[in-house]
């Protein structure tokens, strides 16, 4: 679905996506997937779910990700949990990114529940 913006929209989406892969590959962030709901939610064009090894490593793969941001020119995100440091979500606005350690990860299974079909493709009662 297309942003009020026009193309301009999809472009930035895009580029904000392109910034965070590339900023989490570069932190060594692990299991990293890539999640397109656009027309699924108005949260955002993209999700992005990946994992730290530990407290230290998420922490420091959400820092190095901020700085990429901030660095490409995306603006301040909105970042919740960096203190705890066992699930950290960075929304970009276009892009919401969510940095787990693998135990915590794998209790909300987030990527199961946004790549479930659309209930309007396929309903299953």
């Amino acid at each position: 679905m297309p942003s009020p913006a026009g193309n301009g929209g999809i472009d930035a989406s895009s580029r904000a996506l392109n910034t965070v892969l590339a900023s989490l590959e570069d932190s060594k962030a692990e299991n990293i997937v890539s999640i397109d709901i656009r027309g699924k939610s108005t949260l955002g064009d993209y999700m992005v779910v990946a994992s730290g090894r530990s407290h230290r490593h998420v922490a420091a793969v959400a820092e190095h990700l901020l700085k990429a941001l901030k660095d490409a020119g995306l603006g301040n995100a909105r970042v919740e949990g960096l203190s705890g440091a066992d699930w950290v979500l960075i929304d970009t606005g276009d892009v919401i990114v969510h940095v787990f350690r693998p135990e915590v990860r794998e209790f909300y299974n987030l990527e199961k529940m946004w790549q479930a079909p659309d209930l309007e493709e396929e309903t299953l009662h």
